[in-house]
């Protein structure tokens, strides 16, 4: 069987394979574009606010410290960037696209539940007052004593979009899912006391952080609701980092899973203690050395594969 080279598989050679083969899982991405955009269309639940709910919620209204705009490139092209130079230095299309769908996976799913959550919640924002009331003066209906609000529509829409927070969900579901992807290239769990390699990881946890900061210091949300943007974007990030990357601390957490699988497959015949990754050796406990009875004769077939459950499985019923 041919040799499988690290660094061999590049978009020119293998773009198409890997794209087709993860094809329904980009249409499910773009049908959660569609529905992220109908949730932003939809009207919130307008909650009732009264009277004396007022008192929490008139903090002035400030223009975003960190505007929408850049929420996309802080938590999306940021970490593309980051996947596109450790594909030119290693030259491995599986890493790169299962990291880019991975990464739109785990901002898309956030952004999603994060929206069907603030519509069907309908808390009002700290700075609900001067939405409701551009011109200061409250107005409450005489019998229901809720709010009529007197301002701009667009703009009560919005300030009832509190809970939770968008931009910090959006922040932490990017920049977590990077923070994952950078702990298992630079192998942070391996066991050698490297610090600087935590701080590395922990960087693009800090700007998530920032970012729901701000959002507390513009007064557009409180601080339950970044907090929960936050949990929410770290979870969902997690989830699908480990959909196809193992995790950082196993001994090949530096790549996805389908790259292994690949060369299982493809039956690799390559010597372990030989193989480097434009620099990045793999340790023995990364291919296994399996032989299988092929059916023919029993002879017996040789080739390295990667330690996984459905490689497990293909041993025992060669075996049996």
């Amino acid at each position: 069987m041919p040799e499988i080279q690290l660094g061999s598989h590049t978009i020119q050679s293998h773009g198409v394979h890997v794209a087709r083969f993860h094809m329904h899982d980009w249409i499910i991405l773009l049908l959660l574009v569609v529905i992220e955009i109908v949730l932003n269309v939809i009207e919130p639940f307008y909650r009732f606010v009264g009277e004396d709910m007022m008192t929490d919620l008139k903090y002035p209204l400030k223009s975003n410290t960190v505007p929408i705009w850049s929420v996309p490139i802080i938590a999306v092209l940021l970490p593309f960037a980051v996947f596109a130079v450790y594909y030119f230095y290693r030259r491995d299309v599986y890493d790169l696209h299962h990291a880019i769908l991975g990464l739109l996976f785990s901002v898309l799913i956030t952004g999603v539940l994060t929206d069907a959550i603030k519509d069907a919640v309908g808390r009002p924002r700290p700075d609900f007052f001067w939405r409701c009331f551009p011109n200061g003066t409250d107005l409450y209906d005489p019998v229901t004593k809720n709010v009529a609000c007197t301002g701009e529509k667009s703009v009560i829409k919005e300030g009832h979009k509190s809970f939770p927070s968008g931009h910090t969900s959006w922040s932490f579901a990017g920049l977590s899912f990077l923070a994952w992807y950078l702990s298992g290239k630079v192998r942070v769990f391996d066991r050698r006391g490297h610090v600087a390699k935590l701080c590395l990881v922990f960087l693009p946890l800090l700007v998530a952080a920032l970012v729901g900061v701000s959002r507390v210091d513009d007064y557009w949300h409180h601080w339950q609701d970044v907090f929960a943007g936050a949990l929410l974007g770290t979870t969902v990030a997690s989830f699908c980092y480990l959909q196809f990357f193992p995790p950082p601390y196993h001994v090949d957490g530096w790549g996805p899973h389908a790259y292994f699988q690949m060369l299982a497959e493809r039956g690799s015949v390559v010597e372990v203690s030989s193989m480097t990754a434009n620099g990045l050796s793999i340790r023995p406990s990364e291919m296994e050395n399996v032989s299988m009875q092929s059916g023919r004769g029993g002879e017996t077939t040789n080739f390295n594969t990667y330690d996984t459950n459905s490689i497990l499985d293909q041993m025992e019923s060669g075996r049996s």
